[in-house]
């Protein structure tokens, strides 16, 4: 869950509304022709959805509605305009509050156990899934929709348009919450400097193999070491040939729950998560947790894992900037946009609107990028079929304890804000899709030049690789707070890669044991394996035909492999999907 601050004020909130409440279509039609333009709706079809929001507000016309979400563009664009917008055409006052993504989990944590209603919905993780799952504090919202909310969901909605509908779904086969933004953690690299005659020579003289997007952890390792000792310097100032943050600090622990160790080739096959073991290492049997740790079956602290870690800190030390090791999540994000860096193995594409701003050193003159963006490389102990990245998907969430009449007043907010009507434009703003239609919507392919490969990977079939924690992990709010404390030691050298993951992987079980002996989750909560020896796990990951865990390799760098990046955009089907029409 990468967390994204990208501001620095805590909150940023808007009460929209402070005059007469009334519903309001000559409101609708001003709007639709000052800003939710371009759409993949004609303004026939916008029109009709907008009336429907007008009716059926009319009876929370007056209220005041209280939602929150962490502080990224797309929610600033929500806070500032859609929010204004859905005030005026319905006569509801929304206030939707921007905060730090740890404060969103804390408080909605607080209202899960409090039961007290602090806001009326939430754009929470789906890395939650689990937990909402488990704690049945969530409303299913496929439920809700032919149930309790059915007067007040929308017709069009069309739920099977959104791309990210399986991260927020549960065992149970409902969906718990719907995407409202989603984003995923590429590679970022200066395609001008990978494309330089003398640069291609040297890295080829050297290594055998051609400068281009890596394919595997070995490429990127060679190309880090080639631009920061033997490049060392490009119009006169110094590059370095990898970025990354290490301070110990929360943001620390999302850099690793956000799939690094899936990267590396920890867990087993499986999308959207590996199976039995996925991407944290969790084992699952049925629905239950049964082990993080080697000893019970899981693969925290395996030697995918620890290998995963081990190169994490051998890149930062001897490859990036040396502030890098001093810097958290936030603080490190703009740094390739200075122009200095020549590529980073976990960047997230959230950031490509600020990395698009005319007058960057990263930015050419007419608008198109120097840099480019290009799916993740694996690392050693990676198998064809496993999760290779992390897609974040920021969710709507309605919880139980809010009160029946504001949670549908709240529900017509969450579902203008991903309405047709409003979220191509919302697309183009924050560049987090979440609709099918919108990604193959002909404004995008025109902007692609100038997006540096985004709309070519989410039109690709790799996307499907990059997906958020699943339902394995039973109580995010306390499992994650462990990752940064521990990976912290070993980041800061405290603790070797080993011990810091064995420390890891016996924090997570302990949660999982109380939460065992609580009893509180019923069926599907965690069952601790006995502990075995390690030898035990491997023969029988390899007997059962499974990978995780698996034995520690005997060459953790084989041989580099790249590819040409025009080459691999190009083997990329591009066939959209077809247009569903209204209903």
């Amino acid at each position: 869950m990468r967390k994204l601050c990208l501001a620095t004020a805590s909150a940023a909130a808007l009460l929209i509304g402070s005059g007469p409440a009334f519903a309001d279509m000559e409101a609708a039609r001003r709007w639709l022709d000052s800003e939710f333009q371009p759409s993949t709706l004609s303004k026939e079809e916008q029109l009709k959805e907008l009336e429907w929001f007008v009716n059926a507000a009319k009876p929370f016309a007056g209220m005041e509605i209280n939602v929150v979400s962490e502080t990224i563009t797309t929610h600033e664009y929500e806070s500032k305009v859609l929010a204004k917008a859905f005030s005026e055409i319905t006569g509801i006052k929304l206030r939707h509050d921007l905060i730090q993504e740890g404060d969103v989990v804390e408080k909605i944590q607080t209202q899960m156990q409090s039961g007290k209603n602090i806001y009326d919905a939430w754009i929470n993780d789906s890395d939650l899934i689990g937990t909402h799952f488990r704690y049945k504090q969530a409303v299913p919202l496929s439920d809700w929709m032919t149930g309790e909310g059915k007067d007040v969901t929308l017709a069009t909605l069309d739920v099977d348009d959104f791309i990210g509908k399986s991260f927020t779904t549960g065992p149970d086969g409902k969906l718990y919450q719907l995407p409202d933004q989603q984003f995923a953690n590429l590679y970022w690299f200066r395609y001008d400097w990978f494309q330089r005659a003398d640069l291609k020579q040297k890295f080829k003289a050297k290594y055998g193999y051609d400068l281009g997007v890596p394919v595997n952890w070995s490429a990127y390792e060679d190309i880090a070491e080639f631009f920061t000792n033997d490049v060392k310097e490009i119009d006169g100032v110094k590059v370095y040939g990898h970025m990354d943050y290490g301070k110990k600090d929360p943001s620390l622990g999302w850099r690793f729950t956000d799939a690094w160790l899936s990267m590396a080739g920890n867990g087993d096959r499986g999308i959207p998560n590996g199976k039995p073991v996925d991407e944290w290492g969790v084992r699952m049997e049925g629905c239950r947790p049964v082990g993080s740790s080697v000893e019970r079956g899981g693969d925290t602290n395996g030697p995918a894992a620890v290998y995963s870690i081990a190169k994490y800190v051998e890149w930062l030390k001897k490859y990036a900037p040396p502030q890098a090791a001093g810097m958290t999540f936030s603080e490190s994000g703009p740094v390739p946009a200075q122009g200095n860096v020549a590529q980073q193995i976990f960047w997230y594409t959230a950031f490509t609107a600020d990395m698009v701003k005319p007058g960057l050193p990263v930015v050419n003159a007419d608008g198109t990028p120097k840099w480019r963006m290009a799916p993740s490389p694996h690392g050693s102990y990676w198998k064809d079929g496993m999760k290779l990245g992390y897609q974040d998907a920021g969710s709507w969430t309605l919880l139980k304890s809010t009160p029946l009449e504001r949670r549908k007043a709240a529900w017509l907010y969450a579902q203008f804000t991903m309405s047709k009507t409003v979220s191509l434009k919302k697309s183009h703003v924050g560049l987090t899709f979440i609709r099918e239609s919108d990604i193959w919507d002909k404004s995008f392919t025109e902007r692609a030049p100038k997006l540096g490969g985004l709309i070519e990977f989410y039109r690709s079939p790799a996307r499907v690789q990059w997906t958020p924690t699943g339902v394995n992990i039973p109580d995010y709010p306390k499992l994650a707070q462990l990752w940064w404390q521990n990976i912290g030691d070993a980041s800061s050298g405290a603790k070797t890669p080993q011990a810091a993951m064995d420390a890891l992987a016996a924090a997570q079980d302990s949660v999982l044991e109380r939460l065992e002996k609580s009893g509180v989750q019923g069926e599907c909560g965690p069952k601790l394996n006995k502990k075995e020896k390690p030898e035990f796990w491997f023969a029988k990951s390899e007997k059962d035909g499974n990978i995780a865990p698996q034995r520690k390799l005997a060459n953790e760098k084989p041989k580099g492999e790249t590819i040409d990046y025009d080459v691999l955009i190009k083997s990329w089907p591009a066939n959209p999907p077809k247009k569903a029409a209204m209903k």
